[in-house]
């Protein structure tokens, strides 16, 4: 990397930092409209590594800045306090070689126009360097009322829960049966010189401790291989055993891992994908191209069924539902930014709503899996206890305990656990 390029990556980091921080921007959005602008694919990781560890260290930066600034920085100083996050997270939880760090660093406080508080950056790079950052709570990201939520729906589990989403989620990767197998595709990646473990349990799997870009990995462009973890890979298997030409029903498809999954375990599923943004499909009919699966989609509100239901039922509905994503904060580190106390009460009654419809389109004896990336009982235990008093013929098939904890009649993995997302997962049959 030439020192123009290094600055260049703080540079964007600092404004995809300074957006996601200060403006309540998307962190995937800012990427994705910003990796394309670096032409070195190890640069572009090294930026998508520098902006994912700012926010994981968020609190610790925080600390830091309120202990060795004379006065508190204001809102117009924003963009200075997004790129000195960017150099805490580089020399302290990085470990970036700190010579290049702090150098480049400093020139990008230069390169954003700001050359009269270069001393300032580099003095507090030093310090930073020299002492480390001050500790913080493992649950200081997370909003008050959603931390007093989680502490207590999981009041033994709770420490473990905000500090596994401090941690970087290794790389889960899923097999394409209709291109390949595990062993052998497992081979390529060792040929190719990377690592791969084998994990109990998820037949697709195979587990990458070592970042590195997902569009690097030998027959990624060719479908061969999906990044998907395995929390989300396992909902497959609560799908299997239906009859050969089943039909299916994805009801919030986007962007589409979990329908293509289904797709290459049994390509003669009569599939159909729904999901209420028509963007968003547009990115489901990518993902089905890449891996070479077939489907009807439909850009509609999957809780209404009367705009797009044709009346024939549905042997099986997968409704991976919208939730507060509590389960994949080490993934998705800014959702705790986004997240309102109003959803409390929002996401329960939209999931309602699409649980009700599911009810409605599945055929008498079809299979029903509930599933969302959330660790809330209200989004998850509860939201299955109402449903069951309102449909009491709704019948309930618990997962066993690799699953994870039992918890209202439904399975609750916890963030971390097997080196997973959290997740909840519930199987019901209409009787």
């Amino acid at each position: 990397m030439t020192n123009q390029a290094g600055v260049a990556v703080r540079v964007i980091a600092t404004r995809v930092v300074d957006a996601v921080m200060h403006r309540g921007r998307s962190l995937k959005a800012e990427l994705a409209a910003n990796l394309p602008r670096v032409e070195d694919t190890r640069d572009r990781a090294l930026l998508e590594a520098i902006c994912f560890a700012v926010l994981r260290s968020r609190a610790r930066s925080d600390a830091a800045l309120a202990a060795w600034m004379p006065k508190p920085l204001g809102r117009s100083e924003n963009e200075l306090r997004a790129l000195l996050h960017v150099g805490f997270a580089q020399v302290v939880v990085m470990g970036l070689p700190a010579h290049a760090a702090l150098s480049a660093t400093v020139e990008a406080v230069r390169a954003l126009g700001r050359p009269h508080q270069d001393k300032l950056v580099n003095a507090l790079l030093r310090r930073a360097q020299r002492e480390g950052l001050p500790a913080a709570p493992s649950d200081a990201l997370w909003p008050a009322w959603l931390r007093q939520q989680v502490r207590q729906d999981w009041p033994a589990q709770a420490d473990d829960i905000f500090a596994a989403s401090q941690q970087e989620a290794p790389l889960w990767l899923r097999v394409n049966r209709l291109r390949g197998n595990r062993d052998a595709y497992r081979q390529r990646l060792l040929d190719a010189g990377i690592e791969a473990e084998v994990p109990d349990g998820v037949p697709d799997a195979l587990l990458l401790r070592a970042p590195g870009a997902a569009t690097g990995l030998p027959g990624f462009a060719q479908g061969d291989v999906s990044v998907q973890d395995g929390a989300a890979q396992r909902v497959a298997d609560l799908l299997d055993g239906l009859p050969a030409g089943a039909r299916v029903l994805d009801m919030c498809a986007a962007p589409g891992g979990k329908s293509a999954h289904l797709l290459e375990r049994d390509p003669t599923r009569r599939l159909l994908a729904i999901d209420v943004d028509a963007r968003r499909l547009q990115r489901v009919r990518e993902t089905f191209d890449r891996v070479g699966v077939q489907a009807d989609m439909k850009a509609a509100d999957a809780a209404d069924p009367s705009v797009w239901w044709d009346g024939e039922p549905f042997d099986a509905v997968l409704l991976d539902a919208p939730c507060s994503a509590t389960g994949i904060v080490r993934r998705h580190p800014d959702v705790l930014r986004r997240r309102r106390a109003d959803a409390r009460v929002a996401l329960p009654r939209l999931q309602a709503r699409l649980l009700d419809a599911a009810g409605r389109v599945l055929r008498p004896g079809g299979r029903l899996v509930y599933t969302t990336c959330s660790i809330l009982r209200a989004e998850n235990a509860l939201q299955l206890d109402a449903f069951r008093a309102r449909h009491a013929t709704a019948l309930v098939e618990p997962p066993d305990e690799t699953w994870g904890h039992a918890d209202g009649g439904g399975r609750q993995r916890l963030p971390g656990e097997s080196d997973m997302d959290g997740f909840f997962y519930a199987v019901l049959q209409k009787a």
